[in-house]
């Protein structure tokens, strides 16, 4: 290696040293991001970090409902939220990831001894009640199923554990949620034998870091896109989701 390489590369580390660590903001949302005691944890969070380290950028993950993550994001208190569904009120405000961070898909989930049956139309569930977490997007179907009034919501929750509890308790007929979200609930509250998955899914979608619109961010979020779609190349992208499949 050159005398001016090493030189080159030594100033790099030295400003990145010098860099403030960005500020990330997610929600409890095991597995893909979750408070441990002082550590937060989860697929997600393995994988912006490893994507950022490869930046060379220390970054800092604060774990908040998931209305106030949004919102400081959107307002610049935050750098970067994840993960998040696209829709076009939140592509006016934030500058999402082109790459995918995490596939995701939508389910829905009933008491083991509801009568409640699903083809995949949503119309067929029209007459049913809904439990959701509140800011929370579900994805483009059962969104506009909602808007349309199709789907019935009569109760929000302030997260997954309060909205399973609801269910438990018969405060509604069916849950909507993140699969592998829903289900490390019902594992962590032992609810297997009382609750059951309603097949094929609602949906299957992508969801992405997005970037406040700072000038301090200007070519972060391309810079993150290269990094994330080197990590999905060389294997390493997949060795860090792989133990969350079902």
């Amino acid at each position: 290696m050159s005398r001016l390489l090493v030189l080159l590369c030594l100033l790099s580390a030295l400003a990145a040293a010098g860099e403030r660590p960005l500020e990330l903001v997610t929600l409890q949302y095991p597995p893909y991001q979750y408070q441990d005691g002082a550590e937060v944890k989860g697929i997600a969070v393995d994988v912006v970090r490893e994507a950022f380290r490869r930046m060379g950028r220390s970054v800092h993950v604060g774990v908040y409902p998931w209305g106030r993550s949004l919102a400081m994001a959107e307002s610049g208190q935050a750098d970067a939220v994840f993960t998040l569904y696209k829709t076009p009120e939140r592509e006016a405000r934030l500058d999402y990831s082109r790459q995918v961070l995490m596939p995701q898909e939508v389910s829905l989930f009933v008491l083991h001894d509801s009568p409640v049956r699903f083809d995949g139309r949503l119309s067929q569930l029209a007459g049913y009640r809904f439990g959701a977490v509140r800011a929370v997007s579900y994805g483009a179907v059962f969104d506009a199923a909602v808007r349309q009034g199709g789907i019935r919501i009569v109760e929000m929750a302030a997260s997954g554990e309060q909205n399973l509890d609801k269910l438990l308790a018969r405060r509604f007929d069916i849950l909507v949620s993140n699969r592998l979200g829903a289900w490390d609930i019902i594992r962590r509250q032992h609810a297997e034998a009382r609750v059951r998955e309603l097949k094929p899914p609602v949906e299957q979608i992508p969801s992405y870091i997005a970037f406040a619109r700072k000038p301090e961010l200007a070519g972060m979020r391309d810079r993150f896109d290269a990094a994330l779609e080197t990590m999905k190349r060389d294997g390493s992208y997949g060795r860090l989701v792989s133990p969350a499949a079902p």
